[in-house]
């Protein structure tokens, strides 16, 4: 009885961390509820990129099933991707952005502080945007299921971020991060998840196995390679540069499955 007791409370436990990290990561609506930890919904980041990955695949199918138009559908979705995340890691790519635009390495991280966006932060958050919906217009099979993948590399690839490289700020939305991934072992859980995925990807469409394989590949070295580029420019991170990480890591998959994703 006493087993069965701690096993609620586990439970629990769990199912508060996860509503924490859905209030934290996204503009979904959800009741107020007391008591709840933020400390720890870094390591369930992955977990939230495949719940919006489905939110985003279910709207494609539905517009599909509607009869909308392929541009349409896919700028659709690449719209409700920026509502349901309350533009968080876009902003993130924005400043950051503006900060790699300074030539005096001293001032980036007090331009990135900066609310105001600049000429660069534009510029790059148009491009991640074009490339997001270049992308989905060029894969016209199994795009609800690598918009699931992408979702959920890219914060993958935020985790790497936190557990690898060091902080740049003393404090920070982002700097309670650090607390929640410290292990390569707190990888793991995700990394298998996400491997899941992509044996559901194999499960469903079983004469495309290579697709299959190229999402675990394509997801992993992007996220591994996507933070390590922005550590070597900036000698670290920031709660920034991780929605940064999130936003070019999910462009860049989809960009690599365009070679894919139609086979």
């Amino acid at each position: 009885m006493i087993y069965f007791y701690q096993f609620c409370q586990f439970c629990q436990q769990q199912f508060l961390q996860v509503v924490a990290s859905i209030i934290f990561y996204t503009s979904i609506p959800l009741p107020y509820v007391n008591g709840l930890d933020f400390q720890r919904v870094a390591f369930f980041a992955p977990s939230i990129g495949l719940l919006i990955g489905v939110i985003l695949g279910l709207l494609d199918i539905v517009t599909s099933y509607l009869g909308f138009p392929v541009l349409t559908r896919t700028v659709l979705v690449v719209i409700t991707w920026i509502l349901i995340t309350g533009g968080l890691h876009l902003d993130g790519a924005m400043d950051t952005a503006d900060g790699l635009a300074v030539g005096d390495p001293q001032k980036r991280l007090q331009v990135m502080a900066d609310s105001a966006t600049g000429a660069f932060g534009a510029m790059v958050a148009i491009a991640i945007l074009f490339l997001k919906t270049a992308a989905l217009m060029d894969i016209s099979e199994n795009r609800d299921l690598l918009l699931i993948a992408a979702c959920g590399w890219g914060r993958w690839g935020q985790q790497v971020a936190i557990y690898k490289y060091a902080y740049l700020k003393p404090t920070g939305k982002g700097a309670f991060h650090k607390q929640a991934i410290v292990s390569y072992t707190d990888l793991l859980p995700s990394w298998f998840l996400l491997l899941g995925l992509s044996i559901l990807i194999w499960v469903i469409n079983p004469q495309n196995l290579l697709l299959s394989i190229f999402t675990v590949l394509g997801g992993s070295a992007i996220a591994l390679l996507v933070p390590a580029w922005f550590n070597y420019k900036l000698g670290g991170h920031t709660g920034d540069t991780y929605g940064a990480v999130v936003e070019w890591t999910e462009a860049l998959f989809l960009c690599v499955m365009t070679f894919l994703g139609n086979w």
